[in-house]
């Protein structure tokens, strides 16, 4: 298969992908279910931002997953905010949050970097338990849709559900976008080599920063949108359990490659929403055993295997 042939597949692929989101509703598909998935599939994809991209393994990203869905459900209840400032909201909370994290952060590298994100994000669990606006172990509930621009009515689930598709479409492709740009092969040239790149004169712990606000703030849309989509936020969205969750879609799918993430996503909830009314807690212990027989058989995850094989079949077929 030729390199022209390998792209022209991979477009043909998106395509379909795009067309059944255009359609599901329309055949059937519970949007509800579908606009859960896509919001966790952003989660991830901001995620793998910054571990499949910068080589920076977060243990707490599920501070900046849940703080953007308490802040918008606040400024929407609370305050009776529309839903777009009320996401605007969430991303400026979440970002500023990941500032403050990745100024504590950052100068560490490895397991020390990821048990400081863990220890941050369970300070914030645990005020997030405290404050009265988040309602403690209740949370925020009966959070309104409201109309988006005061022109589309967002408590029809049709509606909604073209709407998060928009959404998470435009930031997977700003996501891409950030990826291939010289901003982004330097942040893989840290993920491979970093003192390399110090020798180079790049400012490394800058770029790290820059990188860990924009998947902070990517990280808070998804909550936003999570929380427009159910009407709640609770104390599950900051829990590391989350942040554990989000690590899985991502190896899961595949470390380091655009869709990987989103294909995690999609296995990791569909299997939760599926089995969870006939095994119970048990659907704990069956995904990580999918986990494990993943890791075991596809070290590179679901997507990261398919497309090592497609470069092998271009391989033989150059030689």
């Amino acid at each position: 298969m030729s390199v022209n042939s390998s792209v022209k597949l991979v477009r043909i692929t998106y395509m379909v992908l795009l067309a059944l989101l255009l359609v599901a509703p329309l055949i059937g598909l519970y949007p509800v279910f579908l606009m859960k998935l896509l919001c966790f599939a952003l989660f991830a994809c901001a995620f793998n931002l910054l571990l499949g991209f910068t080589g920076l393994l977060s243990f707490g990203h599920a501070a900046f997953f849940g703080s953007g869905a308490y802040v918008a459900g606040w400024f929407i209840k609370a305050q009776g905010w529309s839903p777009e400032l009320g996401m605007l909201a969430a991303v400026v909370a979440s970002a500023f949050l990941g500032l403050l994290f990745g100024l504590v952060a950052i100068r560490r590298q490895g397991i020390y970097f990821a048990m400081i994100t863990l220890a941050l994000a369970q300070m914030l669990f645990f005020i997030c338990l405290q404050v009265p606006f988040t309602g403690g172990e209740d949370g925020l509930q009966g959070v309104p849709r409201g109309s988006l621009l005061g022109v589309l009515p967002l408590e029809s689930d049709t509606m909604m559900y073209y709407v998060v598709v928009a959404i998470f479409l435009a930031c997977f492709l700003a996501i891409g976008r950030i990826v291939t740009s010289p901003f982004g092969q330097v942040l893989k040239m840290i993920r491979e080599n970093e003192p390399r790149a110090i020798s180079l004169g790049y400012e490394v712990d800058r770029y790290k920063l820059l990188v860990f606000v924009l998947s902070a703030g990517l990280a808070g849309l998804a909550g936003a949108m999570k929380t427009l989509v159910m009407g709640f936020a609770t104390l599950t969205d900051v829990q590391w359990q989350t942040s554990g969750e989000v690590i899985l879609m991502s190896l899961l799918g595949g470390v380091g490659t655009f869709f990987g993430p989103v294909a995690g996503a999609g296995i990791v909830i569909a299997l939760q929403d599926t089995l969870a009314d006939k095994v119970g807690a048990w659907v704990t212990v069956i995904i990580g055993a999918i986990f494990v027989l993943c890791v075991l058989a596809f070290r590179k995850g679901v997507v990261g295997e398919l497309d090592a094989f497609l470069q092998r079949r271009r391989a033989r077929t150059a030689t």
